[in-house]
């Protein structure tokens, strides 16, 4: 049987996510025919039509102002979104989740065949998905380097013996700039304004077919932040995070009652307008009424606006959900969403924390996760299906699609039992539908890392020790634990290096569960019953992996059986290097590279040029880095 691994990474946004369906193409939900079944969605640009009932749409403009203000009425309080006073108690009790041991082990075949997919894509980025690339603060187009450092654009030649200089362009204004790089287009993303005076999100849009004169093409500023974005094949996703409106609350003070400071804040609630709610650009609403759908089942309020367009022709179309979204995954082929609600007042924010002592990690959240599907087919996008699950999905790195299944690596909530869970979903018409789950995975511990296969899971959860579960997933409807491996520390990231070998970067750790320093391990998962560490580098005391926080930070160059991570000294120390790890048999290798110091070594890339060589970006530049020296 084959099995091919591919990367599994969005960022938790406090708002919903919603796929704009392309250019000229509205955003397009299946019919139901009455029977649960999905009827396919009108291919007329601009359908919006509903798959089931979890999303409805307001009758126009002011149905839809009327919703945002209902919604908002219900959650405003005398002491603004959500707010109360906060009342003190000793009782920490409160019923602790079941503790009923470590998930049942199959003994069924234990070996299973691995093609591996697993080298950084064609702009030079360690990215989620192939087929799917991410905005980096580097990216390479054939001979050419752009780097944004700043809010200064930098392209550079990396054709000869070292990198030249081609051109450097301002963006003012610009901070925490990234790119996405399609064909002679290169497209900037980052926050508007100054440091502690964020405004919103700009979007910049360049011609780089001359890369010593880039030209700006169109610039978009919108009165929102930008959480993410995607690149498949040249057309361009931008997600838009809104959040509540920020409304000028009274709080009770002195004479004034806590009654009135609560109507005061109704009425400010009533007040506001479409523009308080959905994102602007030039002082316009970006997404047309029609255009945002409303969920019909308990969920935060908020706004997240995506807006898609192909790079040769930037004409945004927009799309909204008022949803939020713990979560989001990318595949090529399917975007999913994980919503949840918060819980209600002082008592409902502190119930989880009482119930997770000791027993789970509380997301803060009701302790289950909506999730929204939409198909991804060139500049459409269209909602499938929605289901629910009871658990926390800690990061899109916990959900992956493998052909017609959605597996997602759940954490324990006060709805959950005290572990975590390996669940599948299938479309059963417009009903993302649980087909089956391993439960009891790392009993009162939480996820902090996990790597997809096309069949397989490997899981890693941290309390004290690092158990390392490796989950058949070749039947969909029942997955099966095969084995586990217990050592000290923990992986933050997990990175496939060949046939069922994986590498994982995080942190080495005592008996009791205490940090003492970065590591990499090297794993062989050849035997699932039985998952082996081959081989383990300590990094010094105190020291940091960038790759557990940023997987941009790993490089795998599988020609050379050679991975490059970046480690600091973490927080008390300023210098930074790269660790060049050669892999011989079952060992790594290790030498140390010094190469950055300061705020800066979170910018260090390494990024691997289709000749063979690897260019080196630090703070003061870019240059090759020379792998046989260092």
């Amino acid at each position: 049987m084959e099995v091919r691994i591919r990367s599994v990474i969005i960022s938790a946004t406090t708002v919903a996510l919603a796929v704009s369906a392309g250019m000229g193409v509205g955003f397009a939900l299946g019919r139901d025919d009455g029977n649960g079944f999905a009827i396919p969605p009108d291919p007329s640009p601009g359908a919006f039509e509903l798959a089931n009932a979890s999303l409805t749409l307001a009758d126009d403009c002011d149905s839809l102002l009327e919703s945002y203000v209902d919604r908002g009425l219900d959650i405003v309080s005398a002491y603004g979104w959500g707010g109360g006073e906060i009342i003190m108690f000793s009782d920490q009790g409160g019923p602790l989740a079941d503790a009923a041991g470590s998930a049942e082990r199959s003994t069924a075949s234990a070996t299973v065949p691995t093609t591996v997919r697993s080298e950084n894509n064609e702009t030079g980025t360690n990215v989620q998905e192939t087929g799917v690339d991410e905005p980096d603060v580097v990216k390479v187009a054939g001979s050419t380097l752009f780097r944004i450092q700043d809010n200064v654009l930098t392209t550079y030649d990396v054709a000869g013996e070292k990198p030249e200089q081609l051109s450097s362009l301002q963006l003012p204004d610009l901070m925490n700039g990234e790119i996405l790089v399609s064909g002679d287009r290169v497209v900037v993303l980052g926050d508007l304004g100054r440091v502690y005076d964020l405004t919103g999100g700009r979007v910049v849009v360049l011609d780089v077919s001359q890369p010593g004169t880039p030209q700006v093409v169109e610039q978009f500023d919108y009165t929102a932040t930008i959480s993410a974005a995607r690149l498949h094949g040249d057309v361009v996703r931008i997600v838009l995070d809104n959040g509540l409106p920020d409304l000028d609350f009274q709080p009770p003070y002195g004479k004034h009652p806590e009654k009135d400071a609560e109507e005061h804040n109704q009425e400010l609630v009533r007040q506001t307008t479409l523009a308080d709610w959905l994102p602007t650009t030039d002082g316009e609403v970006v997404v047309d009424c029609a255009d945002v759908a409303l969920p019909t089942m308990d969920t935060d309020l908020g706004t997240t606006t995506v807006v898609t367009f192909e790079v040769s022709v930037v004409e945004p179309v927009s799309t909204a959900v008022a949803t939020p979204a713990l979560t989001s995954y990318f595949s090529p082929d399917r975007f999913y969403l994980a919503a949840g609600a918060s819980p209600s007042g002082w008592w409902g924010t502190i119930r989880p924390l009482i119930d997770c002592i000791g027993s789970c990690s509380p997301s803060g959240y009701d302790g289950s996760t909506e999730l929204f599907a939409f198909a991804l087919d060139g500049t459409d996008t269209t909602y499938v299906a929605s289901g629910t699950v009871e658990g926390q999905i800690r990061d899109r790195w916990s959900m992956d699609y493998s052909g017609d299944t959605l597996r997602v690596a759940l954490g324990a909530t006060n709805e959950t039992g005290n572990f975590n869970s390996v669940v599948t979903m299938q479309e059963k018409g417009a009903t993302l539908t649980e087909v089956g789950r391993v439960d009891k995975l790392g009993v009162n511990e939480e996820i902090k890392s996990v790597r997809w296969f096309d069949t397989l899971a490997i899981v890693v959860t941290f309390r004290q020790t690092d158990p390392l579960y490796a989950i058949d997933l070749t039947d969909a409807s029942a997955p099966r634990l095969m084995g586990e491996l217990k050592i000290p520390g923990f992986s933050e990231y997990l990175h496939p290096l060949g046939e069922m070998r994986l590498i994982g970067v995080g942190q080495d750790a005592g008996n009791t569960g205490m940090t003492r320093g970065a590591q990499a391990a090297l794993f062989d998962v050849t035997d699932l019953t039985e998952p082996r560490q081959l081989d383990v580098v300590k990094y010094p005391k105190n020291s940091m992996a960038g790759a557990g926080l940023d997987p941009r930070q790993f490089t795998w160059l599988p020609d050379e059986r050679t991975a490059l991570t970046v480690v600091s000294q973490g927080w008390r120390g300023r210098t930074g290097w790269v660790s060049v790890l050669s892999l011989d048999g079952g060992a790594m290798s290790n030498r140390m590279v010094e190469v950055e110091y300061g705020d800066g070594i979170d910018q260090v890339r390494l990024v691997p040029l289709a000749d063979g060589r690897v260019v080196l970006v630090t703070g003061d530049g870019v240059s090759f880095f020379d792998l046989a020296a260092a």
